[in-house]
């Protein structure tokens, strides 16, 4: 699976944002983590859904 696998817009999921591909976790969701200064190792442990791959 390439990187623009990953990421995908559904007018069903998030109003249509783009979400990780089998979550309802925003791209942008995950962009405000990292510049509150959260580690790639924080977002795995708290959403387990993810993989080092999706961030």
């Amino acid at each position: 699976m390439n990187e623009n696998d990953r990421i995908i817009i559904d007018s069903e999921a998030l109003v249509g944002k783009p979400v990780i591909k089998g979550t309802r976790i925003s791209v942008e969701f995950i962009l405000e983590l990292l510049v509150n200064e959260w580690t790639v190792n924080q977002i795995l442990e708290n959403y387990p859904q993810l993989k080092k791959e999706d961030i």
